[in-house]
């Protein structure tokens, strides 16, 4: 990790991927022109050539007919892979958004993302669309995935809006993240500073393309996306206009936070704790089914890296230097993390929780999604916390926050359990459309609730948050 002046994969096969195999690339050069080709001042990719991305220590440029995941299949400017399991699968995405998109990276000493065979982290992705509504959308990569994780979720549609786009990998990603700084706590710290890092870069890049900075920016993101959303309000609300935090991970340096929690879904996993004891922690109840999954998937490697992250010296051979390379050994728990006491480990532990905790003191408005069948991150132990913080910070005016009910942490699972969960993803879009109306036009977002299914009963396509009202 260097700085010039890192939730695990949903299949055991998607998380080997990630350790072995690069996502697809192309060899880096410094202009690709792709298929587009530029029709002068305000036509398609008007003034590529001038987008000089700041402080990049490398990008390449390339004007593209489409934008969005259907006109990017197949070509080196997207990964299928790094979405997989966001998604419902008969999720609609818009398309044909014709514009120039900037791939590159920062200055770095880690490389943790082989993507484009580069092996240089701090990467970023940003799209430029030619028909540009004046704002700017930034998201960092959920779990420890990368810059192209929310190209289906959420680049597709704010592009279709007229957004530009900006994401970032955190700096670091992959099962091995935690690995990444010199002392406890630097691999989560880099996510915070690239994320402003790109912030700055992209709203200079946007002026430089449009001619003018833009008029709006939101912050935005999925899990530690929306740790990320929830972090940047309270530290940087000066680069942003408000932000939707889709069930962001929370990090508080007295708990809770996912390694006061989780031990007990491991312990759980080996046979040490029951049922009553993940209800204890915030698990919530009729989520049982979604656990066998969670078991194999996400509780156990969750656990050993996150705490490795901030907590090395608790067992120093369990991850290890590595938390493996095949999907047996990533996913299998340490059993050493059921008995994991959080809150009776040294102060020094809690001391680099502190330096990536949240305080809720948010600067900008800022709605927040949580599905309440959640098995990662329980409702309970995580959002309903982040609001009380909110709430005794006294920016509550600035907060909404929707349950939505049948909603878990990730939408994919849905095809699994059509008849038990719904996606999130509709009720985000309806989100992202609140906070704009909220922000630019004083039209008051519903008060806290419980979202329930939509009668149409099209769960995939549809949510609405319930009623608008002017003012604020």
């Amino acid at each position: 990790m260097r700085l010039s002046r890192g939730i695990p994969l949903v299949a055991a096969a998607l998380m080997a991927a990630a350790v072995t195999s690069p996502a697809p690339g192309a060899a880096a050069s410094d202009t690709n022109t792709g298929t587009g080709t530029g029709t002068g001042t305000g036509g398609h990719c008007a003034h590529q050539e001038r987008v000089r991305v700041p402080g990049a220590a490398f990008q390449q440029t390339a004007c593209l007919p489409d934008l969005t995941t259907t006109g990017l299949a197949g070509t080196p400017h997207t990964d299928p892979n790094d979405q997989a399991g966001l998604t419902a699968r008969a999720t609609r995405t818009p398309s044909g958004v014709p514009g120039t998109q900037i791939d590159g990276y920062f200055p770095d000493s880690s490389r943790f993302n082989t993507t484009h065979g580069w092996n240089h982290d701090a990467q970023f992705v940003i799209r430029l669309p030619d028909r540009w509504n004046g704002g700017l959308v930034v998201t960092g990569a959920p779990g420890t995935r990368k810059q192209y994780a929310t190209d289906k979720a959420i680049s597709d549609r704010v592009l279709a809006q007229g957004f530009a786009y900006a994401a970032t990998d955190k700096g670091n990603s992959g099962v091995d993240f935690y690995r990444d700084g010199s002392r406890p706590g630097d691999a989560v710290a880099e996510w915070n500073a690239r994320t402003t890092q790109l912030t700055r870069a992209a709203r200079r890049a946007v002026a430089q393309r449009y001619g003018h900075a833009p008029r709006r920016t939101y912050m935005t993101g999925i899990s530690n996306g929306g740790y990320l959303t929830r972090w940047q309000l309270e530290h940087h609300p000066e680069l942003y206009d408000g932000g939707v935090d889709w069930e962001g991970a929370l990090w508080t340096a007295d708990g809770p936070n996912l390694l006061t929690s989780l031990p007990t879904a491991v312990a759980r996993t080996l046979g040490s704790a029951g049922d009553a004891d993940l209800y204890a922690v915030g698990f919530a109840r009729g989520s049982e089914f979604l656990w066998p999954y969670h078991e194999q998937a996400y509780w156990g490697v969750t656990q050993k890296t996150y705490r490795a992250a901030f907590d090395p010296a608790y067992d120093p051979a369990c991850p290890g230097p590595s938390a493996g390379t095949t999907p047996e050994q990533i996913l299998a728990p340490c059993a050493s993390d059921a008995v994991y006491d959080y809150a009776a480990r040294p102060a020094s532990v809690h001391r680099a929780v502190a330096r990536v905790a949240l305080t809720g003191r948010i600067g900008k408005p800022m709605i927040t999604l949580h599905g309440d069948l959640d098995a990662l991150l329980p409702r309970a132990a995580d959002s309903d916390v982040y609001t009380r913080m909110v709430d005794a910070s006294g920016r509550g005016r600035l907060h909404r926050y929707y349950t939505i009910q049948g909603g878990t942490h990730v939408d994919g699972l849905y095809d699994a359990h059509p008849d038990r969960l719904r996606p999130i993803l509709p009720c985000y879009r309806s989100a992202f459309d609140t906070l704009v109306a909220w922000v630019e036009h004083g039209v008051r977002p519903p008060a806290d609730r419980t979202v329930g299914r939509p009668a149409s009963g099209d769960v995939v396509d549809s949510c609405a948050l319930g009623g608008n009202t002017r003012g604020r």
